[in-house]
């Protein structure tokens, strides 16, 4: 598998390397040379394949012989340990559930696969994971590099700006799992973890890698979950699927879009934000002007400033599509609780991000349209506001359950890159 920087195209890489190096020159993403399609009879096999063997078809399509069939299969198979199900809704709307995972959240298929793709490429070489996180990412990475032999985890999060048990989940780890809250906002974070990947000397002292979802195989573990979703719906209403996606720093669409290009039959993707709205304004005005990063409920989406929209743009570009042909919306916090409790009467109980992209689905959901909407955390990640809007309380899971009275062992910093430099060069790695 070759990939190229998109701000250099003439950087072209491995997929072990683009999964070493995380980011290319001038902070570029890399991007695949070729995107690989299957035909609808061969989608329709596939689509009748379990989880893991369909996914390992799929990872393999795109990464080629760098990694054995035999190996890839192995990785796959141990990072999607856990089911991806589609909950009925509505007659018209499901919910795909990806938080079956040990930590509750989307990133779960991402972050695991990652972990066993680098284990398989690194061997014996040091790396450090440094990783931004606005919730969920970091407990993915944190519980799916805990105990890695070689490998030290560093997280930035914007202090304040996660929900308590989401923070709970891990930043309580310890080991070579190490936590920062910075005094700031989550484009902060991603501003830091830029910064340090623009230093030579730290990355090359560091062996530094990134496990956003700038990480080119944490995208492409994501495509894989979106063919599973299609595969658990009625043959019939799959070529008039829409999907809607919560959408932050927009890896989780550029997944779905990833897939459509390799064939799975998607009518189209619905780009579902709050009110950090800077993809939605620039689809309509053709301006990209990023505003400040508003707090809100849905407050894994707050991102004003979303790092894989460059892909989108580029994949869009590739297969000649129109960008004026992705849906979008922008839902704000009355809404989204009002969506909630209307959820809640159908009997679906639902956290803030979901409750984004189920009313916007649902808003632009046409006659004889079948609606998908990706519900990308557990509700009890969420407690607080779930149970303030909804009124009721909800049990933990045993995941949040048996780390909701651990003491935090985070550092506290500020938005300040010589003060985290030093942080990495002094304590990280000790």
């Amino acid at each position: 598998m070759k990939l190229y920087n998109l701000k250099d195209s003439h950087e072209q890489v491995s997929f072990s390397q683009a999964v070493k190096q995380g980011l290319g020159k001038q902070q570029g993403l890399f991007f695949p040379q070729d995107l690989p399609e299957f035909s609808r009879a061969e989608i329709d096999e596939l689509l009748k394949l379990d989880f893991v063997s369909r996914s390992q078809r799929i990872l393999s399509a795109f990464i080629g012989d760098e990694i054995l069939t035999d190996q890839l299969a192995e990785r796959v198979k141990n990072a999607f340990a856990f089911p991806a199900p589609v909950s009925t809704v509505e007659d018209d709307i499901a919910s795909l559930e990806l938080y079956h995972g040990p930590t509750l959240a989307f990133k779960d298929f991402g972050g695991r696969f990652m972990a066993q793709i680098l284990a398989q490429i690194a061997g014996e070489q040091p790396v450090t994971i440094l990783t931004a996180t606005s919730g969920d990412t970091g407990a993915a990475v944190a519980h799916a590099f805990y105990g890695l032999n070689n490998v030290q985890v560093v997280i930035l999060y914007p202090e304040g700006k996660i929900s308590p048990l989401q923070e709970k989940l891990f930043c309580t780890l310890g080991g070579n799992i190490h936590t920062v809250a910075i005094q700031s906002d989550f484009d902060a974070c991603q501003a830091l973890v830029k910064q340090s990947f623009d230093d030579e000397e730290l990355k090359q002292a560091l062996h530094l890698n990134s496990a956003n979802s700038i990480n080119i195989s944490r995208l492409l573990a994501q495509i894989c979950y979106y063919f599973e979703a299609v595969a658990q719906i009625p043959a019939e209403k799959r070529d008039q699927l829409v999907i809607s996606v919560p959408s932050g720093n927009f890896g989780n669409l550029t997944a779905g879009l990833l897939a459509k290009s390799m064939g799975l039959p998607v009518k189209r993707f619905i780009a579902a934000t709050n009110i950090n709205d800077t993809v939605p304004r620039y689809l309509a005005e053709g301006k990209w002007l990023p505003n400040q990063t508003i707090a809100t409920l849905s407050n894994a989406m707050d991102v004003s400033q979303p790092n894989n929209w460059p892909r989108i743009e580029e994949l869009f570009r590739r297969k000649d599509w129109a960008l004026s042909e992705l849906g979008n919306g922008v839902v704000d916090d009355k809404t989204t609780q009002d969506t909630m409790r209307e959820l809640a009467a159908k009997g679906y109980i639902s956290e803030p991000h979901a409750a984004v992209a189920y009313r916007i689905l649902r808003d632009q959901l046409q006659d004889g349209e079948y609606g998908l909407f990706l519900g990308t955390a557990h509700p009890a990640k969420f407690k607080e506001s779930v149970e303030e809007t909804l009124g009721q309380t909800l049990p933990l899971p045993q995941e949040l359950a048996e780390r909701a009275d651990m003491e935090l062992l985070s550092h506290l910093l500020p938005a300040d890159f010589a003060t985290l430099r030093k942080f990495l060069m002094a304590k990280a790695l000790k």
